[in-house]
């Protein structure tokens, strides 16, 4: 797949239900990983971003988690994170993964998030490391997959 592609907040039951679709297949279906530990109660606190392309055929999602349920999670003021990260085989290797990412850290900043933390499975260290983002603490299984907690500062 080449060509453009949109990132934008999903903000209509029908793009939501796009984001759950690209979730599903990469994560429920690609990955195995259990239907009641893919969808939690963070989901509808969670701003959603949807990438889509021509036609507005979706590719790719990411979800960034703000205010008060971040802050529950990482346990620090100041703050956000970056989940759910999928893309589409189809459009895999055109930058868009990097480009959710980057969309996602400015949704974090504006919604005052000073630091990015993500919970990276293992594989995808290095994708991460290349977007600025630092690894930390030991390997451990989050849906039977290895991953590891890494941040990157969203101030410079």
């Amino acid at each position: 797949m080449t060509g453009p592609y949109e990132i934008r907040v999903a903000a209509t039951a029908a793009e939501l239900e796009q984001v759950h679709g690209v979730r599903r297949e990469v994560f429920i279906v690609e990955q195995q990983i259990p239907e009641d530990e893919e969808w939690d109660d963070l989901d509808p606190v969670c701003v959603q971003l949807l990438a889509t392309g021509p036609g507005g055929v979706p590719l790719g999602t990411g979800r960034l988690v703000h205010g008060e349920a971040a802050r529950k999670v990482a346990g620090r003021d100041g703050t956000v994170l970056l989940g759910r990260l999928a893309v589409l085989p189809a459009a895999r290797g055109t930058g868009l993964g990097a480009a959710l990412v980057r969309a996602i850290e400015r949704a974090g900043a504006e919604r005052g998030g000073r630091e990015m933390e993500l919970h990276a499975q293992v594989h995808a260290i290095g994708f991460y490391q290349r977007l600025g983002y630092a690894a930390h603490g030991p390997e451990y299984l989050d849906a039977g997959i290895p991953h590891r907690t890494m941040t990157r500062p969203l101030t410079d």
